[in-house]
């Protein structure tokens, strides 16, 4: 089996190309990633030399390339983890955001059509039904809630949902669409929430926390969401929609709070700024679907998952911290370029 693992140079993907080598060793694995500024090749470096994979680096809206890795390589499985995916990015340039998420996903199908494909999963996010009110605890989101964006990024992966029903629907390709509540764990890119403060508690600079810190995500352990991907790719059964969840609500300032202590940093760096504009209050999967079509439950408590998380940052401060730089930027010419 020849699975195309896209973007996988960011946290998510790389988690998935780590779990599926562990999982699945007979697999051989191409990752295409265009390696923007939150695509790190570094992280790869404990597959790049497997036989059983292989880095190609490419933008997957740039059709022709994409074509001619298709045309050579016949890949069986394409699972599509690329996308821009900071919400603050798409609000100032919501261009970038169309023309990956969008259009790169088009092309991707269109490959697909073409040459043939078992299957095609996309790897989507919970922010498409926009958000549910604070004091509606017993509210979740289903399979069924209507699509109901607030940003451009959630917008655009909403977009890229309806391209692959309608891709299903149209040409009968084999499609399979993830939702997934908020990831965490190792090689998170430092913009997102924990380990941006994680990095930040750690240099005692200041914890930045949108207006009072209320907003409540729900957490999910990043190897969790690989083994429900792996579950659903497993199954025969197309054209479905699957909502991954953690059961792990928690406010933002009960996170960064949590931080400071396990890292025995003063409150008083948390920094309380401007809110985002049109931000999500809550969200909330109710994964009961993916349990009872397919037997998954997250495994990952959220204070075990955290903990966890926390000391992998600790212990990989070289990862981060040359992130944190710029430095991380001229691995893949420095160890690649002459290849």
């Amino acid at each position: 089996m020849k699975f195309f693992v896209t973007g996988g140079a960011g946290f998510i993907g790389s988690n998935f190309i780590f779990y599926m080598e562990k999982k699945h060793p007979e697999y051989e694995i191409i990752c295409l990633d265009k390696l923007t500024y939150a695509g790190n090749l570094a992280t790869l470096a404990p597959v790049m030399e497997k036989q059983n994979f292989k880095f190609v680096r490419v933008d997957i809206a740039d059709r022709e390339a994409v074509s001619s890795i298709f045309e050579v390589e016949k890949p069986d499985v394409v699972v599509n983890f690329a996308a821009e995916s900071h919400v603050d990015r798409s609000i100032e340039d919501p261009g970038v955001f169309l023309q990956t998420n969008v259009i790169g996903t088009q092309v991707l199908l269109d490959a697909c059509r073409k040459y043939g494909i078992r299957r095609y999963h996309q790897v989507s996010t919970d922010e498409v039904y926009g958000d549910l009110p604070l004091d509606r605890p017993d509210l979740f989101f289903t399979e069924q809630t209507p699509l109901h964006t607030s940003s451009p990024y959630s917008a655009s992966k909403a977009s890229a949902d309806l391209l692959c029903n309608a891709y299903h629907r149209t040409y009968g390709l084999p499609i399979t669409i993830s939702r997934c509540s908020n990831n965490y764990g190792p090689y998170q890119f430092p913009e997102k929430l924990i380990p941006l403060m994680i990095a930040n508690a750690l240099a005692d600079k200041p914890l930045p926390v949108y207006g009072q810190g209320l907003n409540v995500r729900d957490w999910l352990y990043v190897e969790d969401h690989c083994a429900a991907i792996d579950l659903i790719l497993e199954q025969e059964e197309i054209g479905q929609v699957y909502n991954i969840g953690g059961h792990n609500e928690m406010r933002n300032i009960d996170i960064v709070k949590l931080i400071c202590k396990a890292l025995d940093k003063p409150e008083g760096l948390i920094t309380y700024v401007t809110d985002r504009k049109g931000h999500d209050m809550r969200y909330a999967i109710d994964p009961t679907f993916i349990h009872e079509k397919l037997g998954w439950l997250p495994e990952t408590k959220f204070e075990d998952g955290i903990q966890k998380t926390i000391q992998w940052y600790l212990d990989h401060r070289d990862w981060w911290e040359e992130i944190v730089s710029g430095a991380y930027q001229t691995y893949y010419e420095r160890m690649y370029g002459n290849r």
